[in-house]
């Protein structure tokens, strides 16, 4: 067997270096290039016989340098991981810590927002709650009001009707006629704007508690909204009841944006506030209203009543002239009376002359022959006769005179009677019906509403 011939590595040796080996492929790649190639064992094609196979001084020199140089740099390396893992860790900890004292800041400032706007909107809330309690009170009062003038219209028609049950020429037209139809037109004209005023607050309550109940539910949210940021505000890394979410950070759908979500609270504000100056107003004209209608209403019942005491006046007068007239009339039939019974008897009187006069003229008639004479007794006696009867005549048609004046008087005391009892009717109708009925007509508180 010649020097020349080359064997095979033993197995027990080559599986002592391989560990070695292994661990040096793994670093091959932070090793120097010089270093990869002093690596590299011989073939031990220069060796000659069975131990051609082990490492030269140079090859075991070069796998010490090797490790050393691959600990130092692996050493190197992890002092250079620790010292950006300790400066990592410091960043990180401080941009997590900067992080959630900004998160909290950003909830203190939203919960600050939050509360402005819930303040606000619970003092719009508590002022539509005091508006609309206060048209509750005015709807109220509107509808006594309303009430209140079926009296006054009760009066008004019942004064109309039984004026209508006036006798005769009494059934006149006059000013409390005019008053009545007045105060009755008013009334009809006052009752339709109450009702209209009614509705008209009706709707104003309702739309008030539509704007309060909007006001509620975000109101309802805001403080919901607030118990929650209040509640991310107080965790911190010490807390125990935190734990992972993974997906709370993706964005959900149908989210409003910060000017959106403010909108949202500043309309529901402006509206409220709109209900509010709208409120305030029509409860000013529901005070004036009241005002002027109970106003209006008193002015005509003062009219009317003004109108009852002058027609009232006019028909005492009137009576007592008649009653004056009456009495006058009176004494004129009992004079006229008398003067008939004088009358009747002057010519009762007047019969015997004429009987004895028509007598002697008769009796001389029958003078014998000559001694029908035209002598101055006959003369005495025809002229006597003649005045006698002339007497009789003025007396008879005196008498028809005065019985016809007698008659035409009794048709005066019979129109006097007549008119006066018309009189005392209207008054009654008037004074004594009519106008203690209208001492029922509301005061002004009732007409208030109160």
């Amino acid at each position: 067997m010649t020097s020349d011939m080359v064997v095979s590595r033993p197995r027990q040796y080559s599986s002592a270096i391989a560990p070695q080996h292994a661990f040096q492929k793994e670093h091959a790649s932070a090793a120097s290039p010089q270093v990869q190639e002093a690596f590299h064992p011989s073939n031990g094609g220069a060796a000659v016989g069975y131990h051609s196979a082990k490492y030269t001084p140079m090859e075991w020199h070069s796998n010490n340098y090797a490790i050393i140089q691959q600990a130092a740099s692996d050493s190197a390396a992890a002092e250079r991981i620790q010292r950006l893992s300790k400066s990592i860790c410091k960043k990180t900890e401080a941009d997590a810590q900067n992080r959630q004292s900004e998160g909290t800041r950003h909830l203190g400032g939203r919960l600050q927002e939050i509360h402005l706007l819930k303040s606000e909107l619970q003092g719009h809330i508590e002022k539509l709650l005091a508006e609309t309690d206060l048209l509750l009170l005015l709807k109220t009062r509107l509808e006594k009001a309303l009430d209140a003038t079926e009296i006054p219209y009760g009066i008004a028609t019942d004064n109309f009707t039984c004026r209508e049950r006036r006798l005769g020429p009494e059934l006149v037209k006059d000013a409390v006629e005019d008053e009545l139809l007045k105060e009755i037109d008013l009334i009809r004209n006052i009752q339709a704007l109450l009702k209209r005023t009614i509705n008209q607050v009706v709707c104003q309550i309702k739309i008030n508690r539509e704007a309060k109940m909007t006001l509620e539910l975000d109101w309802s949210d805001k403080c919901h909204a607030y118990g929650i940021d209040d509640q991310c505000g107080r965790y911190s890394i010490m807390s125990r009841n935190t734990q992972h979410h993974p997906s709370s950070a993706t964005m959900q759908d149908q989210v409003s944006e910060p000017t959106s979500w403010l909108k949202f609270s500043q309309d529901n504000l402006t509206r409220a506030a709109q209900e509010e100056h709208t409120t305030m107003d029509l409860r000013v004209l529901v005070e004036r209203l009241l005002q002027d209608t109970t106003e209006d209403l008193r002015l005509q019942c003062a009219a009317v009543d003004q109108a009852f005491n002058q027609r009232c006046s006019d028909l005492a007068e009137a009576k007592t002239l008649l009653e004056l007239q009456l009495s006058q009339i009176l004494d004129q039939i009992g004079a006229q009376e008398r003067n008939i019974v004088a009358l009747q008897q002057a010519i009762l009187d007047k019969d015997a002359p004429q009987r004895v006069a028509q007598s002697r003229l008769c009796l001389r008639s029958h003078r014998p022959n000559m001694e029908l004479c035209r002598d101055d007794p006959q003369l005495s006696l025809v002229e006597e006769v003649g005045q006698l009867d002339a007497m009789l005549s003025s007396l008879q048609q005196q008498l028809a005179e005065a019985r016809g004046s007698l008659a035409h008087l009794e048709e005066s005391r019979t129109a006097l009677e007549k008119a006066i009892a018309c009189k005392t009717h209207s008054l009654l109708v008037d004074k004594d019906k009519c106008m203690p009925h209208r001492r029922r007509y509301p005061t002004v508180v009732t007409l208030s509403g109160y």
